[in-house]
């Protein structure tokens, strides 16, 4: 195994800076990758490797973007171009012309994809055994199951190949195999990433996910594919203010759950609850019927039809050829009307609307990622209920537009890992990350499965030392114009976030690139913005680069906490756009872009 094995992000840049080749490193990774691996459904060939890492060194300032050379793997019902994309259904197979908005993002962002993984065939399962290409199997125990429909994605990050990868998640792709592998799984508000370039499972409910060996790394990653795309429906911009999560935390937790016999699963999820609390949070029994009765609509209501729409064509023609489990799920589609689908919707929506109301009265929601364990014996004895159980608590989130994120929470006395989740409202993202934080400093884990002990996580409340934290808010955010002035000072993303509600934003005339001024102001509102660490040796060179009117000044931001920012001198907003009320710069570019 190569001696990068269990790496994270931050140590393949700084192996990077201390000498290490891209080109001789990936060579080396890419020959220890085997395609009789159940793990893979396609590995890179060196000649593909050989184009990106071309493509890689002809970005500007390569060197200095938060990814560069940084291996990853793709879920394959995710387009990467040029390579075959399956959904883990041979027949359905086809070249993709072009990369997912996100797989572009993070190429642009210097990360090298080496392969595409296996899944539940179209990403229609929990388990991780529907595939033609075979089942994959727990990175701890190959008895057990990995988890899916994830599931390639999941094991090799948790095995060290990689230090994140790409899943999707609709009922809980994202997070089961996070769960089974002692993995983060980060599971984002939907429309936080675009979808652009997915095979659909239910498009209306469909995330991007990552999967990472750390917080820091699966931040790092979404900081990166975070992005309006105007081609993609139902992609949407954050809203300028989000809820924080405080140092005592208010967590809602099932005031009664099912384990399905696995009475490790349960003793591992009171061991968790007991270090929560140790953690200082106070944990509040809530009744999750809402939660249960809106999980039950969505293999049992007509989102299976959406399922069957997204392949209709395809499996009319060729449904002998898809796997017999997957094929049977979605013929139920043809059970339903549109009738059905309006009432269920209704249902849905007062479902949701309970759910939030619920998730308003606490800093957010804790449940075990999964409710037991199986084996892959057990999948195969029983797949549609094994797979209906492990939902339990994950197939409720997309219908009522929540965020979520799994996070390993020790090991159950067999040796297996267990896990835990969190769960906010819309947006809450940034702030179950940082409870995350937290968590991995309290309770911390192993790189995946491997041995390796993980890097801390980064104190995202100061700066570190011989680094100035800075605001921006216009032109120098990520994946903007003037970002490079930042990325090539080796600047280093810390979160995005919002200033506090006495400022206002303006669009600034006759400015190229188009840059914002922020004023601060008694009738204001909260801001977004994003916070970087520059080093203090190249901050003077950066502020030397701002242009008059603007300058960079102290800004207070939701929390309290005072950073350096970018402010404008106030006459100059004089015949500027007021674009306060879009809560952010990124929203004022895509309201121009539609």
């Amino acid at each position: 195994m190569a001696k990068q094995c269990g790496w994270t992000i931050s140590e393949w840049l700084q192996a990077y800076q201390n000498g290490l080749v891209p080109q001789d490193a990936l060579k080396q990774l890419l020959a220890e990758l085997s395609a009789d691996d159940p793990v893979f459904i396609h590995i890179v060939t060196p000649a593909e490797l050989a184009s990106q890492l071309a493509y890689l060194e002809a970005l500007p300032e390569a060197k200095q973007l938060p990814l560069y050379g940084v291996p990853c793997v793709v879920k394959d019902n995710i387009d990467v171009a040029g390579l075959p994309t399956t959904a883990a259904c041979p027949a359905f197979s086809y070249i993709a012309a072009q990369d997912a908005h996100c797989v572009a993002l993070l190429r642009a962002a210097g990360a090298i994809v080496l392969a595409k993984t296996n899944l539940d065939q179209f990403a229609t399962g929990l388990v991780g055994t529907r595939s033609p290409y075979g089942a994959v199997p727990n990175s701890f125990n190959p008895a057990y199951i990995s988890g899916g429909s994830s599931s390639g994605s999941s094991v090799s990050v948790a095995r060290g190949l990689v230090p994140f990868s790409l899943g999707t998640d609709t009922a809980g792709s994202g997070r089961v195999p996070a769960g089974f592998n002692n993995l983060v799984g980060l599971k984002p508000t939907r429309g936080r990433f675009s979808t652009r370039g997915v095979v659909p499972a239910c498009r209306s409910l469909d995330c991007i996910s990552i999967f990472a060996l750390s917080i820091d790394d699966a931040e790092t990653v979404a900081g990166v594919m975070e992005s309006f795309d105007a081609s993609d429906g139902y992609s949407r911009v954050a809203p300028p203010s989000a809820k924080l999560i405080g140092a005592k935390p208010r967590l809602g937790i099932p005031a009664s759950l099912p384990w399905f016999g696995d009475s490790q699963a349960e003793a591992a999820w009171q061991a968790s609850l007991a270090q929560v609390r140790e953690l200082g949070a106070e944990l509040l029994e809530l009744d999750f019927t809402p939660m249960q009765q809106l999980a039950e609509l969505l293999y049992g209501g007509p989102w299976v039809a959406e399922r069957y729409a997204a392949i209709a064509d395809f499996m009319d023609a060729n449904g002998e050829q898809m796997n017999p489990v997957v094929r049977g799920i979605l013929a139920n589609a043809k059970k339903f009307d549109a009738t059905d689908t309006y009432r269920a919707e209704y249902r849905r929506a007062d479902l949701a609307r309970e759910i939030q109301t619920l998730v308003g009265s606490v800093d957010a929601l804790l449940v075990p990622t999964a409710p037991r364990m199986p084996t892959t014996a057990q999948v195969e004895q029983d797949p549609v209920t094994v797979n209906s159980q492990l939902g339990t608590w994950t197939n409720f989130v997309n219908l009522a537009d929540c965020s979520a994120l799994a996070l390993p929470a020790g090991f159950r006395s067999d040796g297996l890992p267990f896990g835990i989740t969190l769960i906010g409202a819309a947006w809450q993202d940034s702030a179950l990350a940082e409870f995350g934080r937290h968590w991995q400093v309290f309770a911390p884990w192993k790189a995946g499965a491997t041995d390796r002990t993980l890097p801390a996580p980064v104190d995202t409340k100061a700066a570190p030392a011989g680094h100035v934290r800075l605001a921006v808010v216009g032109a120098h955010l990520s994946g903007m114009p003037l970002n490079t002035q930042l990325t090539e000072r080796h600047a280093r993303f810390v979160e995005s976030t919002f200033s506090a509600d006495n400022y206002r934003l303006y669009a600034l005339p006759n400015t190229t690139p188009p840059k914002p001024g922020l004023i601060r102001s008694a009738e204001g509102a909260a801001i977004a913005v994003e916070l970087w660490d520059v080093p203090v040796e190249l901050f003077g060179s950066f502020v030397a680069l701002v242009p008059a009117p603007l300058g960079i000044g102290t800004l207070t931001l939701q929390d309290g906490r005072e950073v350096k920012g970018f402010i404008c001198e106030g006459a100059a907003v004089e015949g500027a756009t007021d674009i306060t009320h879009l809560g952010g710069w990124r929203a004022y570019i895509a309201s121009r872009a539609e």
